[in-house]
């Protein structure tokens, strides 16, 4: 399995926001990191929506 083709910014950012080192983040199946990025998107859509006042006055 070859390492995942991402830039070396976008490797830190990932690492730190799953809380995993880069060595692993860099040799995860790419169906799992894509399958924690898709948590991760869910995850801050549900904080955005939450920090949304409610306009239906």
């Amino acid at each position: 399995m070859k390492p995942l083709q991402i830039s070396p910014e976008t490797a830190i950012k990932l690492a730190a926001e799953l809380k995993v080192p880069i060595e692993h983040l860099m040799h995860m199946p790419q169906h799992i990191l894509l399958q924690k990025i898709a948590e991760l998107a869910t995850k801050e859509a549900a904080g955005q929506q939450a920090d949304k006042p409610d306009q239906s006055s």
